[in-house]
């Protein structure tokens, strides 16, 4: 039953920042602030952990591959994985550890040092102040960090196949897009939106409900990294078989 209420009180709160973040006034500053923010913090650890990872893939790959005499269709293999499935999640999981819990510590902070509560007596609206921009800056930099992440992916398995593999560079990106198009890129972008959305909204939530003194900042960091990455691992289930359940 708690989960329950939990989801629920949840759902009313999303529904009342979403109201917020789509009605006038917009604070353009703040949210551009925090997009930077929130992007350069991410940048670093997006490509650093991608990069590899599109090295093991297609380290991997090869191996497979070669014993079926297919070489040529790890471009195309690497491209599906890191489209559709590698880059939306790593970018995602990597905003909620350094963006998130930012967020969710920032808000805390503000709630037990009753800032929060002086905002609202000052007749001034804190979800549309300080919640609002905070989820338009998770929206914003997820889909542009899995870009990135694509990017170093295909960058990262590029290198171990054509320089540690001997794969000609020509046979990897011309093979690269044979299976891919522009259904993989727009729903990576769709799954990248959907994803920072929900971060954002479960952090600030977390942070603007904390309680019970600097333990309860902990508490709300912690949730916020556990609840959000449990979240869109799972809904990233669902919206993968929406999105490429019907695509070869």
């Amino acid at each position: 039953m708690q989960f329950l209420v939990s989801l629920g009180r949840f759902g009313v709160y999303g529904a009342r920042v979403l109201w917020r973040m789509v009605t006038p006034p917009f604070e353009l500053r703040e949210i551009a602030r925090h997009t930077v923010l929130i992007t350069v913090r991410c940048v670093v650890p997006v490509v650093a952990v991608v990069f590899p990872l599109g090295m093991v893939l297609a380290l991997q790959g090869a191996s497979i591959l070669k014993m079926f005499g297919a070489p040529q269709l790890l471009p195309s293999l690497i491209a599906v994985a890191v489209f559709r499935e590698v880059s939306p999640v790593l970018a995602t999981a990597l905003v909620t550890a350094q963006g998130g819990s930012a967020f969710a510590a920032e808000l805390g902070a503000m709630r037990i040092q009753e800032e929060i509560d002086a905002t609202q007596v000052m007749g001034i609206d804190p979800l549309r102040v300080h919640v609002a921009p905070r989820v338009w800056a998770t929206l914003f930099a997820t889909p542009f960090l899995g870009l990135l992440g694509t990017l170093a992916g295909f960058g990262g398995a590029w290198f171990s196949a054509s320089v540690v593999r001997d794969l000609p560079g020509g046979i990897y990106w011309a093979n690269l897009w044979s299976l891919t198009g522009p259904r993989d890129l727009w729903g990576s972008l769709v799954k990248t939106v959907i994803f920072g959305l929900l971060v954002g909204l479960i952090a600030t939530w977390r942070g603007f409900y904390a309680e019970g003194g600097e333990e309860g900042v902990g508490r709300a960091v912690n949730d916020t990294t556990v609840i959000a990455i449990t979240a869109f691992v799972v809904l990233n289930y669902f919206l993968t078989s929406a999105l490429f359940g019907g695509v070869g």
